[in-house]
């Protein structure tokens, strides 16, 4: 018996026994089905991680140097807190002695923030968080405008009372109106807006969008830090390479800039976005274990099901068997029957549960704020599990059919 013989017959039983079939392929359809949505959501959460919430604060090819981690997972204990706050601040004076160790293809930003309140006219007063930027900082973070412009170069040198700010504020503050040329006060000084940034989304519910940037020079920045104090400097190459050359090389210079002997730890801190994503990453690994396990408990009793329900269709149809085997069917025709019908009837329980699997998968990002990515390995692995389920289950069942004797199967009434 051909491959698609064995498949025709199989589908034609499948066709005419519906409801057993049903809650024959239940099992491997729920077990497919929680592993595509859990996959799915673990995925798009490391991509949003990756691409929207690390990759917005640390831009590929690119690291900070900061005080302490900008970026911080996981458990922090007291020790290392306390470490991280004797550390010297960064200053000012330390930006241009760092910039001049740079290779030409770099670009670079210093920036200060912090959360501050801000009031217009046009609404009641909000809190939001404050950037003091110089350089190439909106390059650095791949932010375009949907309206307006950035700050001119005479701008950022005479600290001129400018502000790009988020959507979040123009729907705020100007909802109705245009913003561009309006004035947003910060810590009572009138600055005027002369730009709008394009949306940035949200993180687990919460808006990257309540934002304002000025110039660094503007009187703004004693509202985020001391004088001649500041966060940190983000410093991009145009790849992977000459980024971790340049970080080495910036590693080196502030350990013999601030006079740190060979034994002595780094007081200062150089992250990127893979280092910022160490831990998530090494959570999604759990995650993602986890998501391929606990579906494997409802494989395992799809199979069992599958198992026991071709043993009862052996039962059934042993006169069937006894009448092939009279017209001169080979056990291997028998065997291979029994063993298409079940991994056929597997594959479809895969089938159906991919398929709920994606719903469930846009479900939940639809009406939640976990992002979700169906991921195509996800796909493979389940129809790969579905087949190996119907053939696992249904090897026992197939052989013991195709051992019956045809004439003790012939009398069987």
């Amino acid at each position: 018996m051909s491959l698609f013989e064995a498949i025709r017959l199989a589908l034609a039983t499948i066709r005419s026994q519906k409801l057993k079939s049903f809650f024959t392929l239940l099992g491997v359809t729920i077990g497919v089905m929680f592993l595509i949505a859990i996959v799915s959501i673990v995925s798009g959460m490391g991509r949003f991680m990756e691409e929207d919430l690390i990759g917005k604060l640390i831009p590929k090819n690119s690291f900070e140097l900061r005080r302490r981690p900008n970026i911080t997972m996981g458990d922090i204990d007291d020790s290392e807190w306390r470490e991280w706050n004797a550390r010297p601040r960064l200053r000012e004076t330390d930006m241009q002695p760092v910039v001049e160790q740079l290779p030409p293809s770099a670009s670079w930003a210093m920036y200060s923030e912090d959360n501050v309140n801000v009031e217009s006219r046009y609404g009641r007063p909000r809190g939001i968080s404050l950037s003091v930027v110089d350089g190439d900082w909106f390059a650095q973070k791949n932010m375009g405008l949907s309206v307006g412009r950035f700050p001119t170069l005479q701008e950022y040198d005479l600290g001129s009372p400018v502000v790009v700010i988020g959507e979040d504020l123009r729907e705020h503050f100007y909802k109705g109106l245009d913003p561009i040329g309006r004035e947003l006060k910060i810590g009572a000084i009138p600055y005027q807006v002369i730009g709008v940034a394009e949306k940035q989304g949200s993180a687990f519910g919460i808006s990257l969008d309540k934002f304002a940037v000025v110039p660094y020079k503007a009187p703004a920045r004693r509202l985020v830090n001391p004088t001649g104090i500041i966060d940190g400097i983000i410093i991009k190459l145009p790849d992977d390479l000459q980024m971790q050359a340049t970080m080495e090389d910036i590693r080196q210079f502030m350990r013999a800039h601030r006079g740190l002997r060979p034994s002595q730890k780094d007081n200062f801190s150089l992250q990127t976005s893979d280092s910022a994503l160490e831990f998530w990453k090494k959570i999604q690994g759990f995650l993602v274990m986890a998501g391929i396990a606990l579906p494997a408990i409802g494989l395992i009793v799809g199979s069992i099901v599958i198992m026991n329900i071709m043993l009862v269709a052996v039962a059934e149809r042993t006169r069937e068997i006894g009448v092939r085997k009279a017209l001169g069917a080979r056990r291997r025709d028998i065997l291979s029957q029994f063993l298409v019908e079940s991994t056929t009837l597997a594959l479809f329980g895969a089938a159906l549960g991919i398929a709920i699997g994606y719903g469930l998968a846009y479900l939940i990002s639809a009406l939640s704020p976990l992002p979700t990515a169906v991921e195509t390995w996800s796909v493979v692995v389940a129809v790969v599990v579905g087949g190996g389920v119907g053939i696992i289950s249904g090897v026992y069942p197939a052989s013991r059919a195709s051992r019956l004797d045809p004439v003790a199967a012939l009398r069987q009434e």
